[in-house]
């Protein structure tokens, strides 16, 4: 799974800490797994601190905050999530997960209620949402990468949220992009990893 070998425990310690703090517009909240998370590269390699870069050289004053874990499943995404948005109180949150589950094979409607129970509870403590989707490879067979792909289609057109439809375009067919586990991306993926989530986001700042 992906990034099974990081500790979640010190992912969560660590989560706690926003990246950019100063008396900002909101907080963004990414709200993911590993492939938020910086998994196997520096933090500051990461598309999310990227994001903070990108956020202050365009003059928009937000506070970032990550609260991915690696390893990360859509249910333990939905059992922390009321607590995560007590504590952080994000104007927009990016949600980033479903990954994990497509990988250990999990049932698909299962993965789109614990999403939907984590949209509706953003939502309703004020806070915009923007869903990130994720793809399955082929070897998941047919109807089930088909059935996980657009879950996350529902999903946005149900809460009428918007849609990055896929975190890893135009890096997901470059085997040299991807460190050799072949599921976490190399540093250098990293910026199109932000630009995929930025040209959906930033309409929302």
């Amino acid at each position: 799974m992906l990034g099974a070998l990081c500790p979640a425990l010190c992912a969560a310690v660590l989560s706690a800490v926003p990246l950019f703090a100063s008396a900002s517009q909101g907080t963004i909240l990414v709200y993911g797994d590993s492939l938020s998370a910086a998994y196997g590269i520096s933090q500051k390699q990461g598309w999310v601190v990227l994001m903070q870069e990108r956020l202050r050289k365009d003059g928009l004053d937000y506070t970032v905050a990550n609260a991915s874990i690696s390893g990360e499943t859509s249910s333990g995404g939905a059992s922390r999530i009321a607590a995560t948005l007590a504590q952080q109180k994000p104007r927009i949150i990016i949600v980033e997960l479903g990954a994990n589950d497509g990988l250990r094979g999990l049932p698909v409607a299962q993965m789109r209620d614990n999403l939907a129970a984590i949209i509706r509870a953003s939502l309703k403590a004020g806070s915009k949402v923007l869903l990130v989707g994720m793809k399955m490879p082929p070897n998941y067979g047919q109807a089930y990468t088909h059935a996980f792909e657009d879950a996350f289609r529902q999903l946005s057109r149900q809460y009428k949220v918007p849609l990055v439809p896929f975190l890893l375009d135009a890096v997901a067919d470059k085997q040299a992009l991807f460190q050799a586990d072949q599921l976490h991306p190399m540093a250098e993926a990293e910026p199109v990893l932000l630009e995929n989530v930025w040209k959906v986001l930033r309409p929302m700042l």
